[in-house]
């Protein structure tokens, strides 16, 4: 079994099969959208041919969604899924956040006023910058000092009350969830769960129960009765120890591209718990420093990462750098080029490959 041609097919990026962003976003079920500009390029190079100018229309129309779902991280998710994923996900990242809100002294009665706060503030159809939320807060003689504005956002979003809406100048702004996103059916938790993982394992498979728990963030027993709920339209793959979960009748085309240019948190090696399929352990560091959960763009040969690159906007166009761990075949260096000049296409602008 090829797994990493498998994922390459699955997650669309060496298999577009949609034409709109938030189709993109629906199929993987949620985006790492910590950094914005890399997840708008994670969605974009998944299409044929999308630019950023695509993609930010999706969101600024409130097709897609960024908000804190799956482990209370930074997603993009549609509309049409951010209701059900924040009721299936939020009360285990809020109770898990009691003694960061404890060290932050941000107790029950304080977040409850910051939701009156922002409630006031945002209503009809309001937006606001995070500097104007904060803004609001210190009107109301609420600290946002260090880590507690960050905090303050994040629970309010997963009480469902928030969520970032259409980009201003700079960043997007703040609204309120029941304004910017129309009502949604609603599901059981049952429902809930039995969606999110076939919407996991259909589009990140071959993946184990691990990786799907890991990705999620629900509990392995729930995470279990997702998979128990869906694995009939799944098949399973046993290598070594591990047992792989993936959609059955997949036709892996001989001519897919095989050299990628993905940003630092694409879901390829982010998806996952276990990377090491895609990854080598050695070269982990490399993607990752110190483990200071800030990852560098990275460049996929035949499915393997196999080093990183980084880009400098200039008037003329955009320099983009490779930096192997190895060292680089003409043909790897070619394939990448290649590939890079896709991200050219997305920004509208010539890409220079520099060495």
């Amino acid at each position: 079994m090829n797994i990493p041609a498998l994922r390459l097919h699955n997650q669309l990026i060496a298999h577009p099969r949609f034409t709109q962003p938030e189709q993109v976003v629906a199929w993987l079920g949620g985006m790492q959208g910590q950094d914005y500009p890399g997840a708008k390029w994670s969605v974009a190079l998944r299409l044929p041919d999308a630019t950023d100018t695509d993609v930010v229309r999706a969101i600024d129309a409130g097709k897609i969604i960024r908000t804190w779902p799956m482990r209370g991280t930074l997603h993009l998710v549609t509309a049409q899924d951010l209701r059900w994923m924040l009721m299936l996900t939020s009360p285990k990242n809020i109770a898990g956040s009691a003694s960061r809100r404890n060290n932050l002294e941000l107790d029950d009665k304080t977040l409850a006023r910051c939701r009156e706060v922002f409630s006031k503030a945002l209503q009809g159809g309001k937006q606001l910058s995070r500097d104007g939320m904060y803004a609001a807060l210190a009107q109301a003689k609420i600290s946002t000092e260090g880590q507690r504005g960050y905090h303050i956002l994040w629970s309010c979003a997963l009480h469902g009350l928030i969520c970032l809406a259409a980009t201003g100048d700079k960043e997007q702004n703040f609204a309120l969830l029941e304004e910017w996103v129309a009502p949604t059916q609603e599901k059981t938790r049952e429902e809930a769960l039995a969606e999110l993982a076939s919407r996991y394992f259909s589009s990140r498979g071959p993946a184990t129960l691990q990786d799907f728990s890991w990705w999620s963030g629900l509990s392995a027993a729930e995470a279990r009765l997702g998979l128990d709920a869906t694995k009939s339209n799944l098949v399973q793959e046993t290598v070594g120890k591990l047992t792989y979960w993936l959609p059955a009748d997949i036709n892996l085309s001989q001519d897919m591209p095989s050299a990628f240019a993905l940003p630092g948190f694409d879901e390829y090696l982010l998806g996952y718990k276990d990377r090491s399929v895609v990854l080598a352990a050695e070269h982990a560091e490399k993607i990752c420093p110190g483990g200071n959960g800030m990852f560098f763009p990275t460049v996929i040969i035949d499915g393997r990462v196999v080093g990183t690159w980084k880009r400098v906007f200039k008037k003329t166009g955009i320099e983009i750098t490779a930096t192997p761990f190895t060292g680089m075949s003409k043909s790897d260096k070619k394939r990448f080029t290649e590939a890079a000049q896709r991200y050219g296409t997305f920004h509208k602008m010539p890409v220079k490959i520099t060495n």
